[in-house]
């Protein structure tokens, strides 16, 4: 049989071309593809570190906005028990109209300051939303490539805000709780 005496010679013919072809393989993806892909997952790697960095950032401004808040309401209780002690010391019972005056001013700068304070809060919380979004989207399309609209990003995470104890935020109906307990005080 002609075939099976030619097989040889077809066989280290294949066997040459084989190596050609995989010679040619390893050069072209070894030497040139991969290491362009090592630096694309570099850069990506680098911009996904920044954006965990600025995210970081504003939560730590939300958090120093927060014990910002905490101090001033600290503050505001501490001027308003002093103020109010030191009014029933010094003016009895002929002058209660001022005091009560007083106690309301002294309130409405309470409710006031309790107002903005939840503004600034509310506004830094947007802010780390915002940016975790926006970080969560260009994560998301750098990594796998597709792409995530905006309002789906910033309903993950606020799910995901939620989940982490964003439960503690005081809530603007309870703002006024405190200037009830007092009036309840002074009908008696």
């Amino acid at each position: 049989m002609p075939q099976i005496t030619q097989l040889a010679t077809v066989f280290a013919s294949q066997l040459f071309w084989l190596a050609v072809v995989f010679g040619i393989i390893f050069f072209v993806v070894g030497r040139r593809m991969v290491p362009q892909i090592r630096s694309t997952v570099a850069v990506r790697e680098q911009k996904i570190a920044e954006d965990v960095e600025k995210a970081k950032a504003a939560r730590a401004a939300a958090d120093t906005t927060e014990a910002e808040w905490r101090a001033r309401m600290d503050e505001a209780r501490l001027e308003a028990a002093r103020v109010a002690q030191e009014a029933r010391r010094q003016i009895a019972l002929e002058n209660e109209a001022r005091i009560k005056a007083a106690l309301d001013k002294v309130d409405a700068k309470v409710d006031k300051a309790r107002q903005r304070i939840w503004t600034s809060v509310q506004a830094a919380r947007a802010e780390l939303e915002t940016v975790a979004s926006d970080a969560a989207q260009q994560m998301v399309e750098q990594l796998t490539g597709l792409k995530v609209g905006g309002d789906e990003a910033a309903r993950a995470v606020a799910a995901e805000l939620q989940m982490l104890g964003g439960q503690g935020q005081p809530d603007p109906a309870m703002l006024g709780k405190g200037k009830s307990k007092r009036a309840a005080s002074r009908a008696r």
